[in-house]
């Protein structure tokens, strides 16, 4: 199940070898990675063109860990669909890039996946206070999505331990537990201070596929996670 485990790290594709993108997913999740994230752009609602379905399908064999979709297109309605008989396990999306949020959320767990907004560096919290029944998951983007490789924008802190904030009281009020993915510029030397803030689920690509070893880059991770959780902030 996608949320077992108390903390994950979900190494991106973005990141891999796209010549050799199954042993890429095989060896990742050898190294212990918890899930896949799969990043989709159309060159529309960002200036980049990444994979779409069929690569995922053709990964879904390759590996039993959680795919973890991110969609960074619009419309995004009529594709959701199409990455749930993929193989998807979690679908995420913008809220800027649909006409309705609360409906394609929806949409999303209509077709038997867990899902959630995501939230660029500039976007507004106040889109989850409306739709908090309806998600599983929230990503904060702490880079302008697009590309990879980015620097990780420090301001993404405060807003992670606003959103920790908000779904702490939601739980406190009877609500659903909701997951905090950050994604953008995560590596052995912030990660800790991104656990202290309250995320529970880390997207990392270059820090991980960089790496010739990706088992002793994901052990450093989780190290430093560990020490996370004893910082106070």
């Amino acid at each position: 199940m996608p949320f077992s485990q108390p903390v994950r790290i979900a190494p991106s594709l973005l990141a891999a070898d796209f010549a050799r993108l199954g042993e890429e997913v095989k060896d990742v999740v050898a190294g212990g990675a918890d899930w896949i994230h799969f990043d989709v752009m159309d060159n529309h609602y960002v200036p980049n063109l990444t994979m779409g379905p069929m690569v995922c399908a053709a990964l879904r064999p390759h590996t039993n860990a959680p795919i973890d979709v991110h969609l960074m297109v619009e419309p995004v309605d009529a594709i959701i669909p199409q990455f749930a008989k993929a193989g998807a396990n979690i679908i995420t999306f913008h809220p800027e890039a649909s006409r309705h949020p609360d409906r394609t959320l929806s949409l999303i767990r209509d077709h038997g996946c867990k899902a959630g907004l995501v939230f660029n560096p500039a976007t507004s919290l106040d889109w989850m206070d409306y739709v908090m029944d309806k998600l599983d998951i929230i990503l904060l983007m702490s880079v302008n999505p697009g590309f990879g490789g980015q620097s990780f924008i420090p301001g993404t802190l405060p807003k992670l331990r606003q959103a920790r904030r908000k779904i702490d009281a939601w739980i406190q009020a009877g609500g659903q537990p909701i997951a905090i993915e950050v994604d953008g510029g995560i590596n052995v030397n912030n990660i800790a201070e991104v656990r202290a803030a309250g995320a529970d689920t880390f997207v990392a690509g270059s820090a991980i596929f960089s790496k010739p070893d990706y088992k002793t880059v994901i052990d450093s991770l989780r190290s430093e996670i560990v020490r996370g959780e004893s910082i106070s902030v």
